[in-house]
């Protein structure tokens, strides 16, 4: 087929001389044979301007697109592969200026319906193989957010990810301009057309990556890497483009694509394909915005009389522009739960109700949680809930979608994504229809390990949780743990003390060093993490009503019988027995190492992690927990109804709250 098809400007080509000479051309995607040779599996299509538009302002979806055949990258699957080349333009349109979310990648895979997720997985891979080496993935990402979970360097960088979300090379965007000694950064999200470049030579085995906002290739790359991607590639793999939205959205566009096996990519002149539509939602044009806003202020002035109506409208102040996470309407929310319908109420706490709900135009199920105006969790706990928890992302972490204030009445609204199977809580102390194998306790334990070591140590701040509980550990579809409720936790820069004096947490899983310095920190964090852990292990709340005084205090009660030899006897009776001993013994001691009264001797969350993944032993002998006496002093609570806190419970306080001397 050397005299080719060719179709008007925005037209393609591809063929095949022999399997190592393919290429492909497409100037836009205007023509009608261009859009069939394409694949689009989720919400990705053709506009009418010829642009490919992979995602739009919509949250949390993701968008693919494919050439409709598969391309040989080998003679056979043993064989060495081909090289390549490719270019083509995109741009990146956020839904705010300077936040994007979340990037797009090039992708060569080995089907076209790739099981990925939106959000930081760019619709590529998924919690469950998103570091998997039998994927068969090769892609370069153009990512506008920083997910700490994947090392990324930035929040606008190019990255090689090959099997991974975790990039094997990764750099600022930016290029090399003149005799190309001198790098230019540029701005991924900035909605201008950026031309890439991805060259593979297979005889030397040499990956290079270049960009540039103009139509000329870059003297020199912006990203290379030594790689044979013999193991990656098979004989037959697909091309194409993935992109996603995360809780803010971003439209990805494509405006024209080569590729080619054997040889340069043709080449693309910016200039000559389609336009890139600005955003819908655009501050760009300050002088309009002035102007709007100076006859507002007028029209209020003459209008005063519609004073009362203006105050029931949301107005947006200035630190909700700057917190993040999607803003939903309350129409939106009423809509989404039936009315706040007594039938959807997932749960209840001292804040308010947990309602279940389904986005209209999405249709993504969500938690939605309403804060009542009785609850002491206030505007201030509302705001750091979202502040903090927006920007997280970590896969034992309740990823927050969403939050509505409603200003007529002061409601105050936060939306999850939905959790299958509820609290642990109702499993571990409830009468569940299903009782926890040991391999899903053992799995829950260690996923909120995972999530609170994150909280520690990987992210950009140091974020203490200060209300780690059963009851704030979730459970998806796949008994998955991961950790809720943001309300009371308090971030500050690694390296700093934290200052805070205002003691608040929950009866039992409060850390006794907290009544005498009012400084909550990671330590007092794994101090309840080892309340969770023993609970989770034996059935039993931390303070219980039993009728044995000695049994009252779990804590207490495991340390008995550790050094009576009879340690598996705390084992929560609905198992009965069936549960792996040498994993219940290091599960029980390390309950116990966390729960230490002082907080120089409690392990960090990643000892906690390397005890979990058995790097290393929990050590055989656990000096006993040494409780403070008295201490009986009423603490601020912004928690449940039972958060009334004393400083430290030992049996003998328990004696006098109980009318016992």
């Amino acid at each position: 087929m050397v005299n080719l098809c060719i179709f008007s400007f925005f037209g393609i080509f591809f063929f095949a001389v022999a399997a190592a000479s393919q290429e492909l051309f497409y100037a836009g995607f205007r023509d009608a044979t261009a859009a069939a040779s394409l694949t689009l599996p989720d919400i990705a299509k053709i506009e009418n301007s010829g642009i490919l538009k992979l995602t739009d302002d919509t949250d949390m979806k993701q968008g693919h697109v494919f050439y409709e055949s598969p391309v040989r990258f080998k003679n056979s699957s043993h064989a060495k592969p081909f090289s390549f080349s490719t270019t083509f333009v995109f741009a990146i349109v956020p839904e705010f200026p300077s936040l994007g979310g979340h990037g797009l990648a090039f992708t060569i895979a080995p089907s076209k319906n790739l099981l990925g997720f939106p959000s930081q997985y760019l619709g590529l891979l998924n919690t469950t193989n998103f570091g998997n080496f039998s994927n068969y993935l090769f892609a370069v990402e153009f990512d506008t957010v920083q997910n700490v979970e994947f090392e990324d360097i930035n929040d606008n960088h190019v990255g090689i990810n090959l099997n991974s979300m975790i990039s094997s090379a990764s750099t600022t965007a930016s290029y090399f301009i003149n005799d190309g000694n001198t790098k230019q950064h540029i701005n991924l999200r900035s909605g201008i057309p950026i031309q890439a470049w991805i060259d593979y030579d297979a005889s030397v085995n040499f990956l290079t990556v270049a960009i540039s906002p103009f139509s000329t290739k870059p003297k020199k790359p912006i990203l290379s890497l030594n790689v044979d991607l013999s193991p990656i590639l098979h004989e037959f793999m697909f091309i194409g483009f993935s992109a996603s939205t995360g809780v803010l959205s971003s439209s990805h566009y494509v405006l024209g694509w080569s590729f080619s096996m054997n040889g340069p990519a043709q080449t693309l002149n910016i200039d000559s394909l389609p336009s890139v539509p600005g955003p819908k939602k655009t501050y760009s044009h300050l002088a309009i915005g002035i102007s709007i806003l100076i006859v507002l202020i007028v029209i209020t002035g003459i209008f005063f009389t519609l004073y009362k109506i203006t105050k029931k409208i949301d107005i947006i102040e200035a630190w909700e522009l700057e917190i993040g996470p999607h803003r939903y309407s309350y129409k939106e929310l009423e809509q989404a739960t039936k009315q706040f319908s007594n039938r959807e109420v997932l749960g209840r706490g001292g804040f308010g109700k947990v309602y279940r709900g389904t986005i209209p135009n999405s249709k993504t199920q969500v938690a939605v949680k309403r804060i009542s105006h009785e609850s002491k969790q206030g505007l201030r706990e509302f705001i750091s809930e979202i502040t903090i928890i927006g920007r997280l992302r970590h896969r034992n972490l309740v990823q927050l979608l969403g939050w509505c204030r409603r200003r007529a009445d002061e409601d105050l609204l936060l939306v999850y994504e939905f959790m299958e199977n509820g609290s642990l809580d109702s499993y571990i102390f409830g009468k569940p229809k299903v009782v926890l194998s040991w391999k899903q306790r053992f799995k829950i334990i260690t996923g909120v390990a995972s999530g609170l070591l994150y909280l520690h140590e990987g992210y950009e701040q140091v974020v203490i949780h200060r209300d780690v509980k059963a009851s704030n550990v979730l459970l998806d579809d796949e008994m998955n743990g991961k950790l809720s409720d943001f309300g009371l936790a308090k971030l500050y820069e690694h390296g700093e003390n934290p200052t805070t004096t205002r003691v608040v947490g929950t009866v039992g899983y409060l850390a006794p060093e907290l009544h005498r310095t009012g400084k909550a920190t990671t330590s007092s964090d794994v101090y309840a993490f080892g309340a969770l852990v023993l609970e989770v292990a034996c059935g039993r709340r931390p303070i219980g009503s039993r009728s044995v005084l000695e049994e009252m205090v779990l804590v207490d009660w495991v340390w008995e019988k550790y050094t009576e030899g009879k340690l598996l006897e705390v084992m929560d009776q609905k198992l009965n027995g069936d549960f792996n001993e040498v994993e219940a013994v290091m599960i029980l001691k390390l309950g116990l190492l966390c729960s230490k009264d002082s907080a120089a001797a409690r392990p960090s969350m990643r000892m906690v992690a390397r005890y979990l993944n058995g790097e290393i032993g929990v050590p055989d002998e656990i000096m006993g927990p040494r409780m403070v006496e008295g201490g009986n002093e009423f603490v601020d609570s912004s928690s449940e109804s039972k958060d009334i806190s004393f400083a430290s419970l030992s049996t003998s306080s328990l004696s006098v709250l109980n009318g016992r001397s």
